[in-house]
């Protein structure tokens, strides 16, 4: 269950992890230990990333953990949030449990939750999302598409 709520003249988008249920078990005690990691992207580039703590040995986490990006207001419908939820592991590759993404360019629940948030500015809008296995390829930038003029992403350059 994830909460957004953007405020247009401080430019702050606040993201609110609160809380997961029935992840899939990935140690072999049968629970695992996930936290989550939003990357903000733009035009398909990871421009900044933010991860909550790691809940250990739980398939139901709570988190109600905040996660705060700047974005001005003239940029808010160009970016697209990827949240990952992962399960640490202190030995070996972090494993990804499952993948949701959020913004107005998307297809699905996510796209329906931004419009949301940007309708009721200054107002948290929550949210239950489906995880998916693996990123959707619509997210991976190909030389073959043709991409609007750039951006100046959050005056990055």
């Amino acid at each position: 269950m994830l909460s957004l709520c953007y405020l247009p003249t401080a430019g702050r988008l606040t993201v609110t992890v609160i809380k997961m249920r029935n992840l899939r078990a990935m140690d072999i005690t049968g629970s695992s230990d996930p936290y989550v990691k939003v990357c903000l992207l733009c035009q398909g580039r990871r421009i900044k990333k933010k991860k909550t703590t790691v809940k250990k040995s739980t398939l139901n986490p709570v988190y109600n953990e905040a996660l705060v990006f700047d974005i001005p207001n003239d940029n808010i419908e160009d970016v697209t949030l990827l949240v990952k939820v992962v399960d640490y592991d202190r030995i070996g590759a972090n494993e990804l449990l499952g993948v949701t993404v959020i913004g107005s360019q998307v297809i699905g629940p996510g796209r329906d939750h931004w419009l949301e948030m940007l309708e009721c500015p200054r107002r948290p809008v929550t949210q239950w999302y489906p995880l998916m296995e693996s990123v959707p390829l619509n997210l991976v930038t190909s030389p073959t598409r043709s991409l609007p003029p750039p951006l100046t992403c959050f005056n990055s350059t």
